[in-house]
């Protein structure tokens, strides 16, 4: 049997082999580890966080640093992620510095990088506020006062004062604050809304007021234009009969003919209106009362929208003298006091004419 010759390894090439062996095992295992985390990583960056549902919001401070909004996402459970991911994030996004303070909102499947460039754009909630056609200055001050989230600095002022710091100089408020929804954020107040709807009226009415129909307006001043249009936003919802609503008050001004309209005469009754007109309040004499008093009221009677204005602006021609409901929102135009008794009697007494 042939000899095979054995191979002898001195003992400092063999520990140098191992050692090899164990430093491509342990680079190995660092790679693995570094992929691994790597993976984890993105599945931390662009999965869902578990604190984002429906209303959810997070209010990052004026002033927050990064590391302050990555302990507050935390604490509120918005993502319980390790803080060297948000970080590693922070830096990949180069987010430092960039955060806008505000309230976010954090609906279902939202993800940190998609958290992150929101803040980063200031893409902040915006809350929305309705000023209703025809309300009242009292009821939209109502409306502002509970309006949760904005801050209430209007609460103990009177009418007065409130129309005074927001520019009205005669210290007269009703009317002044344009009908529309109005967007605000978190840290605004009642006061920012109010500025914004007055600047809102007052822009709309100019532009009404330029435009107007020269030939057929019979009132002389922007100012009384818009006391007409609360006038004729509370006579009707019906939007067709504005402007005709409007030619009967321009017919009644030029013919020197009262106004005689009962929404006149209930806000001159203030609080003391029940839902009913009786024959007295028609005869006491309040600075509204278009039934015992000449011309326009002092002021106006409500917030008039966008489309009272225009018909304020643009009355209807014609030769109808009076209106009378008819019950179903819309209104009997006549031209003689005759036909409007008629008309009195069949809708408002239903009896035959």
């Amino acid at each position: 049997m042939p000899f095979a010759p054995r191979i002898f390894m001195p003992a400092n090439q063999r520990g140098g082999a191992l050692l090899r062996v164990l430093a491509f095992l342990v680079l190995a295992g660092v790679v693995a580890l570094a992929i691994a985390s790597w993976r984890d990583y993105r599945r931390f960056t662009d999965s869902p966080m578990p604190g984002a549902r429906a209303d959810a919001t997070i209010d990052v401070a004026r002033g927050a640093r990064y590391r302050d909004i990555v302990r507050q996402i935390r604490r509120e459970r918005i993502s319980r992620a390790a803080p060297f991911y948000w970080r590693l994030l922070g830096r990949e996004m180069d987010i430092a510095g960039k955060v806008h303070a505000g309230e976010y909102s954090l609906p279902p499947g939202l993800t940190p990088r998609e958290l992150l460039r929101k803040m980063a754009a200031g893409d902040v909630v915006q809350h929305r506020f309705t000023i209703v056609d025809g309300w009242t200055f009292r009821q939209l001050r109502v409306a502002l006062a509970s309006e949760s989230g904005l801050a209430q600095t209007l609460p103990g002022l009177s009418d007065e004062d409130i129309a005074r710091k927001v520019g009205i100089d005669d210290g007269k408020p009703e009317g002044w604050f344009l009908p529309e929804t109005y967007s605000w954020i978190k840290g605004e107040s009642d006061f920012d809304v109010l500025a914004r709807s007055h600047a809102a009226m007052k822009k709309a009415l100019d532009k009404a007021w330029a435009a107007r129909d020269a030939a057929g307006v019979r009132i002389g001043t922007p100012y009384e234009a818009l006391i007409l249009a609360s006038i004729v936003e509370k006579e009707t919802g019906r939007g067709e009969e504005r402007p005709m609503i409007s030619g009967v008050f321009m017919r009644r001004l030029k013919f020197g003919m009262r106004l005689q309209t009962d929404p006149t005469v209930i806000y001159g009754m203030g609080a003391s209106y029940d839902g009913n007109i009786r024959k007295r309040d028609l005869e006491t004499d309040t600075p509204w009362n278009t039934y015992t008093r000449d011309g326009l009221p002092p002021t106006p009677i409500a917030l008039p929208g966008l489309p009272a204005l225009e018909a304020a602006t643009h009355p209807a021609p014609g030769d109808a003298l009076y209106f009378v409901a008819r019950g179903d929102g819309s209104h009997e135009f006549t031209s003689t006091l005759d036909e409007h008794n008629r008309a009195v009697r069949k809708y408002q007494l239903r009896r035959s004419p």
